[in-house]
């Protein structure tokens, strides 16, 4: 079974779905001595499958993330007027909005891969596996995670057979882990987070959301984390997969701060604070609490936008602290390798 402790140095590059973590950043971040999860999440489960190998054939240990799939949308009326909200700005960029439909994100048949194709491990985004698949998956070797917003959700977790957690504090870029869709992401910052559910639960814990600097890897660990879990830092390096548009607005003086909105995907999401979110936010008829719905909608909007180089008008996922980090500091370390950022945010780099 996977061990933390077995690891170099203890830090985890996290598993940014969408583009940004490649088969090169974990693998980079893993033969720099730290460690990279795969993100299953948004694809199918032949790209899965094909990343699973790839990382194999590197020698490195694979973990996979996977999205739990949530309640299909009953709210036809607020995707309407989504739609319709958005048509002006689709026409601005020549594109099509796509359908606003539900699926299971290929879960199933992930799983299924999964347990015929053991991997060392396996975690969890937005909810927990059902009893049947723990036992599958933990039948044939692999080592099971989850990212955990809350005690309540720590407990629920570790009682479902969770070996170790993830501590998501809300500085954290990209989607909360929420395991309630329509709940509002906690706002207890992630030293008292961590302290809370490491009160509630007895497995190896990893702090994750605002790991920016090598401190904020100290003061996890200090803290009782076996390892931080860090994402933002990673963004601008050489191995991520991140748009340009995308890299430039995390070094740009455009943007101030960070935000969290249901805009972009129908889940919660912390990102730059653009013209869209400012639109969009607190409209509640308008952005419903609606995954992978909103996300499906809107995807050709994003990607036509971050293709033409407007920041305004896309996704921009960052943590809160990402001034601090690697991903707005000037020097070498952006520029290199996730295997460089890993060593800088366990201290062993300048």
């Amino acid at each position: 079974m996977f061990s933390f402790e077995s690891l170099e140095l203890p830090v985890v590059a996290a598993p940014m779905a969408g583009g940004p973590t490649t088969t090169e950043l974990v693998i980079d971040a893993s033969k720099a001595g730290g460690w990279g999860v795969l993100a299953g999440g948004n694809k199918d489960v032949d790209t899965m499958a094909r990343e699973v190998r790839d990382v194999q054939d590197a020698g490195v240990a694979a973990g996979v993330n996977l999205f739990i799939p949530g309640p299909q949308s009953t709210d036809a009326e607020a995707l309407a007027g989504l739609r319709e909200k958005l048509g002006p700005i689709a026409k601005k960029f020549d594109v099509e909005l796509g359908e606003p439909s539900w699926d299971d994100d290929d879960y199933g048949a992930k799983l299924d891969w999964l347990v015929t194709h053991p991997v060392d491990v396996v975690t969890f985004t937005f909810g927990l596996p059902s009893a049947e698949d723990v036992t599958a998956l933990r039948g044939v070797g692999t080592s099971l995670g989850a990212m955990v917003t809350s005690p309540e959700d720590a407990r629920a977790a570790v009682e479902r057979g969770m070996d170790f957690l993830i501590v998501q504090g809300p500085d954290a870029g990209g989607h909360q882990s929420t395991f309630d869709l329509y709940a509002e992401p906690s706002d207890v910052a992630l030293p008292q987070l961590f302290d809370d559910v490491r009160g509630a639960v007895d497995v190896p814990l990893l702090a994750a959301g605002g790991i920016a600097t090598p401190a904020d890897t100290q003061a996890a660990l200090d803290a009782g984390a076996v390892a931080v879990q860090a994402g933002t830092a990673y963004l601008r390096s050489s191995s991520a997969g991140s748009s340009l548009t995308h890299r430039l607005a995390l070094a740009s003086d455009d943007f101030s701060e960070t935000g969290l909105t249901r805009a972009f995907s129908g889940r919660y999401a912390r990102g730059l604070a653009n013209e869209f979110m400012e639109m969009f936010d607190g409209i509640t008829a308008v952005t419903p609490a609606a995954y992978p719905e909103v996300n499906r909608l809107l995807a050709p909007l994003r990607k036509k936008a971050a293709e033409t180089g407007d920041p305004q008008w896309t996704h921009l996922w960052a943590g809160e602290g990402w001034r601090r980090s690697a991903a707005a500091m000037p020097g070498r370390v952006i520029e290199g390798d996730a295997g460089r950022i890993t060593r800088w945010l366990a201290g062993r780099e300048s």
